[in-house]
């Protein structure tokens, strides 16, 4: 890396084992893409005082030469990130499914995707959700996004084609479309893409 690891602590105590784990994941990054300029790490737990759970919530930003790609794992995905070891990992498996696909695109392993990205519904709350695209790549997209005011009728495991914003917003790459798609729909556009 060019410019060395920086690990912020936020509503955190910094804590050792945790930092240790944190710098061997991140030295095992290098495998999956081997020009990352510097690597930026947020540990953090929100203050929500509705909330009594101790959640982590871990944000990693990595610059490769004209791309930074960020993973911001939200403390309200999965229970289990009440164990800062879990959120850790989660967070990482994320980053390097991430920079695998940067180098696959790099290298042209693989075929880029004509028309409008497509993914699936990962996480819903009340005013807002998560999609998954077939990078690993988490997008976080507002009700006003949603075609037709359809945010009520998507659920988990709903297939979608959405439009990213340019930029980020608070939580991350953001979407300033979603439509619902059918899954016949998907799977029929990935198998003409093969």
């Amino acid at each position: 890396m060019d410019i060395p690891l920086e690990i912020a602590w936020h509503n955190v105590e910094k804590s050792e084992p945790l930092e240790e784990r944190i710098r061997e994941r991140v030295e095992k990054l290098h495998r999956y893409f081997n020009r990352i300029n510097s690597c930026h790490i947020v540990v953090e737990r929100p203050h929500r005082s509705q909330y009594q759970g101790k959640e982590f919530h871990l944000r990693i930003d990595v610059r490769v030469p004209e791309h930074e790609l960020v993973i911001s794992n939200d403390p309200g995905d999965k229970k289990d990130h009440f164990d800062p070891n879990i959120a850790i990992r989660d967070a990482f498996d994320a980053m390097e499914r991430r920079l695998e696909a940067h180098s696959q695109k790099m290298r042209g392993d693989i075929k880029t995707i004509s028309g409008p990205p497509h993914g699936v519904v990962v996480r819903m709350f009340d005013a807002y959700g998560f999609v998954r695209m077939s990078d690993g790549q988490e997008i976080y997209f507002a009700p006003n996004a949603v075609l037709n005011d359809g945010f009520d009728a998507l659920k988990v495991g709903s297939p979608v084609e959405l439009t990213v914003a340019e930029g980020e917003g608070a939580m991350g790459p953001q979407a300033s479309m979603v439509r619902p798609i059918s899954n016949v729909s998907l799977e029929s556009e990935r198998r003409a893409e093969v």
